[in-house]
């Protein structure tokens, strides 16, 4: 089974086109220090002129792909193994497979249509490093500008990470500040019901306390009005036994 000795996706599960592998010790030989261009950031240097004649080309295009899409090191059966990205130029037919492959991956890794989605994020960026390695085999002037739109679309990208992430920090932060007050209102709200219903409980005794106020009120007014009018009768009984016995001894005086 295969040891993979960097953070890289094993060319197998790439969309990226790599050579067959070569013993480490092989590629050291025949390539020197540039063998291990891009590994791990070892010998990592600046891209070199561009050169014109055959054989000084084909090299510089090899470099170029190294420092794009740096070789891969493995170890196997207790030996290790690299295997650079090909330099191989792209067919018609090429194309034509890269884009079936990407489209069969999305589908097998169910890869969102829309939306923030790192599989998809990840399908597509190893699209476009097939695409940056097809171009710079034919072209390395073009395969460079294509290096440069690359590394400012990952600049970018990781921009919008970072500023999404601050967002969500502060949502969060904002959030919690939230709940903070959300259970201090609670707490105040839970005591101003009480309160209320303290009140309403004095409320609803008062309201006791005065409806038999007003009905004592009644009974004594009542009572009163009776013994007033009973006493108003019994004064105008003997007013009128008065003005009688009055009315009798001036008659007899008469007489």
């Amino acid at each position: 089974m295969m040891q993979q000795e960097q953070e890289n996706i094993s060319p197998a599960n790439t969309l990226v086109k790599y050579d067959t592998p070569i013993l480490l010790s092989e590629a050291i030989k025949k390539k020197g220090n540039k063998a291990l261009m891009g590994v791990s950031g070892k010998n990592k240097q600046a891209l070199p002129p561009l050169q014109t004649t055959g054989s000084e080309r084909l090299t510089q295009t090899e470099d170029i792909l190294n420092s794009i899409l740096p070789p891969v090191v493995f170890s196997e059966n207790s030996q290790q193994w690299i295997q650079y990205v090909s330099s191989t130029p792209a067919t018609r037919l090429d194309v034509t497979n890269l884009e079936e492959q990407l489209d069969s991956n999305l589908l097998k890794r169910k890869a969102k249509e829309t939306g923030i989605c790192p599989v998809r994020e990840e399908l597509y960026s190893q699209c476009f490093d097939e695409l940056i390695r097809q171009v710079t085999v034919n072209c390395q002037q073009r395969g460079l500008l294509m290096l440069r739109v690359r590394n400012e679309i990952k600049m970018t990208i990781k921009a919008y990470k970072q500023l999404y992430e601050s967002s969500v920090a502060f949502g969060m932060r904002k959030s919690l500040h939230a709940e903070d007050g959300k259970t201090e209102m609670e707490l105040k709200i839970m005591q101003l019901e009480k309160e209320k219903a303290e009140l309403d409980k004095q409320v609803k005794e008062w309201q006791a306390k005065c409806e038999a106020t007003e009905k004592r009120e009644r009974e004594k007014s009542k009572q009163e009005k009776k013994k007033f009018e009973e006493e108003i009768a019994f004064l105008k009984k003997q007013n009128q036994q008065y003005s009688q016995e009055l009315e009798r001894l001036t008659m007899t005086k008469t007489k």
